[in-house]
C-alpha cells in the first residue's frame, strides 16, 4: 500500500501543476508590446501592424468554423461603423486553413466592412499567446496590449463604446525623434 502512495501522490501533483499552467495560460495577458506582423487581406494587400502606430487597434483572432466567432462578428461590425473616422482600426485575423476561399463568402454573407486579414498557418496566435478562438487584443496608441478578451463580447454595447472613447482620448505617443528630447 505504501509503495503505491508515492507514485499516486506524484501523479496528482503533476496533474495539479498542469492544470494550474493551463489556467494561467487562459487568463488574459496585458502590458506588453504587441508583436508586429504583416498579413494579406482578402484582396491581397499587405497590412503591417506597425503601420497603425498612433491608433487604437482592435486585433481579433478568429475562424469561420468557430460558433462564438460567428456570433460576435455583427457586434464587431457595429462597433467598427460607430468608430469609423476616428484613430481606431479593427483587424480581424482569420486563421482558417482554407484562406480567402473559406473566408470571403463568410465576410460577404455578413457584410463585414472592416479589414479581414488571413493567417491560414495560424502563426500569429502563439506570438500573442492566444489559446483559442475568438480572442481579442486591444492595443493603445503606443502598440501595447492594454486589454485581452477571451471569448465573444458585446462589442457594440455602451460600456464598450465608453471604453474605446477613453482609449482614444488618451494622449498619443510622441514621435521617436521628439521623445528623446
Amino acid at each position: 500500500m505504501k509503495r503505491i502512495l508515492l507514485p499516486v501522490g506524484l501523479l496528482v501533483a503533476a496533474l495539479g501543476g498542469v492544470a494550474a499552467l493551463q489556467v494561467a495560460q487562459r487568463s488574459p495577458r496585458t502590458g506588453y508590446p504587441a508583436p508586429d506582423f504583416a498579413l494579406p487581406d482578402l484582396k491581397g494587400a499587405t497590412h503591417r501592424l506597425a503601420d497603425y502606430r498612433g491608433k487604437v487597434v482592435f486585433v481579433n483572432l478568429w475562424a469561420t468554423w468557430c460558433p462564438p466567432c460567428r456570433m460576435e462578428m455583427p457586434a464587431m461590425e457595429r462597433l467598427y461603423q460607430r468608430m469609423r473616422g476616428r484613430d481606431f482600426t479593427m483587424l480581424a485575423i482569420s486563421e482558417d486553413e482554407g484562406g480567402a476561399a473559406a473566408v470571403a463568402p463568410f465576410v460577404a454573407e455578413l457584410g463585414l466592412s472592416f479589414p479581414v486579414l488571413l493567417d491560414p498557418d495560424a502563426r500569429l496566435s502563439p506570438r500573442f499567446g492566444a489559446t483559442g478562438y475568438p480572442e481579442t487584443f486591444i492595443l493603445d496608441r503606443n502598440g501595447n496590449v492594454v486589454n485581452h478578451i477571451i471569448g465573444p463580447a458585446a462589442w457594440d454595447s455602451e460600456e464598450m463604446m465608453r471604453y474605446f472613447q477613453a482609449l482614444l482620448e488618451a494622449p498619443a505617443p510622441l514621435p521617436l525623434d521628439r521623445a528623446a528630447n
